[in-house]
């Protein structure tokens, strides 16, 4: 895999359309992409497709929470440094 091909798949992991995108939901779709390739009655070549999209799927969650711990930790910060000036 190229460079360029790994760069652009960390890109599209970015939270897509945040007002319509959900944490809980995307979840969901993982647990739902899990259970089907449990089931071990998809096709292979479907598996690996499956795969990739629940990979795809965490990958957002994952810049999600990032984001969430960014905002959550600049709280504390600014609560932290209002709290001393007292």
């Amino acid at each position: 895999m190229s460079d360029s091909t790994r760069t652009s798949r960390r890109k599209s992991a970015s939270v897509p359309n945040q007002e319509a995108w959900n944490y809980e939901v995307t979840v969901a779709k993982v647990e739902a992409i899990v259970n089907k390739i449990e089931s071990g009655e998809m096709e292979l070549a479907s598996v690996f497709d499956e795969f990739n999209a629940a990979i795809e799927y965490l990958r957002q969650c994952e810049n999600f929470l990032a984001q969430k711990r960014q905002q959550m930790n600049l709280v504390i910060h600014t609560l932290a440094e209002e709290t001393e000036s007292f």
